[in-house]
């Protein structure tokens, strides 16, 4: 499985054609702002299951959230001149979200997913409308829509509808503004909901899917970039790289495992600081000696969410879905398509996988700094302990961020919260658990930056020792931007340029430089 992303930051088109995008095409769109076309082979196929429904409303089938209420309500009919009003007050009263806004990116991702989700051709949506996203995506047109309150669907989604039927708000200039004033600005119109659209942009696993993807790509460079600063960490503690020999890899079965030791064995190569101590113990300390079980771990657990996380892009997850059983004729079938358990329960295992990766970045960071611990470093890496402090409370700060993904760590996806008058029960809570994988992910890239920082100040104690070249370019790169500490300063400023490079894929690409590609 290659889960290789970052060819994701160099796309700068996309074309859909199946509606079944590479995870790097949907994070250029969504992170990147590719241009979104869509083929022709698309458009027809949106098409033809627009002229399905609308035979099915003119037959007068009776058809979930065409012809009848939504949930609970579904007992009631409704009459078939009435049927847009339907979905214009599904949209309304569906737009109760609360508290802080979605992000640019988590909006344009979600925008994004709405588009795959319907134009597979199974939702009866009409190409007018997926038209009407792809442009605010292509003008990056961000409608305001809160983030808190969902179980999984409906209400989030309900306040991106509301822009583009013109009645929610658009930011302009980083302030909402309302939506029909910035959608004539720039040229557009609002759409006008026809029957099933407002159902079929709430409805399903579009948002949890589209922020799990964005938690799944984040995770996949953050545990690479884990790993670099193991390597650091290696040479700052003087492990033995015995530890990394791969007869000892290859007994264990775990590839993921193997990859990892294989990556750190290149990482530390011609190293020598690893030279000179590589006998110096009988065996290190766990942080260490199992490096790379650890890291192998987590990188599973994304590897096993990046499948299915992947699967859930490239479905649908409408209910109902409409099928064709001849040239003119079809089915709109009623279904559970919308259940978020999948993507759910593989966005808490991110988050489980950002605690495993922590524990052992956060302890990495405390031997390093601890005096009884670091072989012999100076109290906290700093010349002068005691009128200096040195690295003392950044390991704080790590320590924080952990106990704060642990908690993030707790599967949500294993409650259940009845809705809608017990018509919806049991209910994924999925929305949660791809939130706060996100939240974990991002925690764990600022403990990961911390590392790196701390690292390269215990290597520099071990001159005039050099590290490896690998390691080498990236203290020389940190070290432009970042010197060592001498003496006690404000560290905030470091801390931050060390994750945004960490972030911005920054130190993967340089190692990779020196090392060859990093196996996941």
């Amino acid at each position: 499985m290659n889960l290789s992303v970052k060819e994701a930051r160099f796309i700068k088109k996309v074309t859909l054609t199946d509606c079944q995008p590479s995870l790097n095409e949907f994070i250029a769109v969504a992170k990147y702002h590719a241009e979104l076309e869509f083929s022709a082979e698309m458009k027809n196929v949106v098409r033809s299951n627009r002229k399905l429904l609308d035979r099915f409303l003119e037959e007068g089938r009776i058809i979930y959230g065409v012809t009848t209420g939504f949930g609970e309500n579904v007992r009631f009919t409704i009459k078939p001149e009435e049927a847009e009003q339907l979905q214009k007050n599904i949209v309304r009263t569906h737009s109760v979200a609360v508290g802080e806004p979605l992000t640019e990116v988590q909006a344009r991702a979600v925008m994004l997913q709405t588009i795959l989700n319907a134009g597979q051709g199974h939702s009866g949506i009409q190409l007018e409308t997926l038209e009407l996203i792809r442009q605010m995506l292509n003008r990056n047109l961000i409608p305001w829509a809160p983030s808190e309150g969902s179980v999984g669907y409906l209400g989030v989604e309900g306040h991106l509808a509301m822009a583009y039927i013109g009645e929610g708000r658009i930011f302009e200039d980083g302030k909402p503004a309302p939506a029909a004033e910035v959608l004539k600005k720039n040229g557009l119109q609002p759409i006008t909901l026809s029957y099933k659209e407002g159902l079929s942009m709430l409805n399903g696993t579009i948002t949890v899917t589209a922020l799990g993807l964005l938690a799944l790509y984040e995770a996949i460079t953050t545990m690479e970039n884990a790993e670099i600063a193991g390597g650091l960490c290696y040479e700052a503690l003087r492990g033995t790289t015995k530890a990394l020999d791969p007869r000892i890899h290859a007994a264990k079965k775990h590839e993921e495992q193997a990859n990892s030791a294989d990556n750190l064995r290149r990482i530390l190569k011609d190293s020598k600081i690893a030279e000179k101590y590589v006998d110096a113990r009988v065996q290190d300390c766990y942080v260490m000696r199992s490096m790379a079980h650890i890291e192998g771990a987590a990188k599973k657990l994304v590897k096993e969410a990046y499948e299915v996380i992947v699967n859930e892009m490239h479905s649908i997850s409408d209910n109902p879905e409409i099928f064709a059983t001849s040239d003119d004729n079809g089915e709109a079938l009623m279904c559970g398509n919308f259940d978020g358990s999948f993507v759910g329960s593989h966005a808490d295992m991110i988050a489980m996988a950002c605690a495993i990766m922590g524990n052992l970045v956060e302890r990495s960071t405390d031997r390093m700094v601890n005096r009884n611990l670091n072989e012999g470093l100076p109290a906290f890496l700093v010349k002068n302990p005691g009128l200096n402090s040195g690295f003392m409370i950044t390991q704080y700060t790590s320590a924080g961020l952990m106990n704060e993904v642990k908690h993030l760590a707790i599967p949500v996806t294993i409650d259940s919260i009845p809705t809608c008058a017990n018509q919806e029960d049991p209910v994924s809570m999925a929305y949660y658990a791809s939130r706060k994988a996100m939240q974990a992910v991002r925690k764990l890239q600022y403990m990961v930056a911390i590392e790196i920082y701390v690292a390269l100040q215990a290597i520099d104690f071990l001159k005039p020792l050099e590290p490896s070249p690998a390691n080498q370019k990236l203290r020389d790169y940190v070290r432009r931007t970042v010197p060592f500490v001498d003496n006690d300063r404000y560290l905030y400023p470091d801390i931050e340029f060390i994750f945004k490079q960490v972030q911005d894929c920054k130190f993967i690409d340089m190692m990779e430089d020196s090392i060859g590609e990093m196996k996941f």
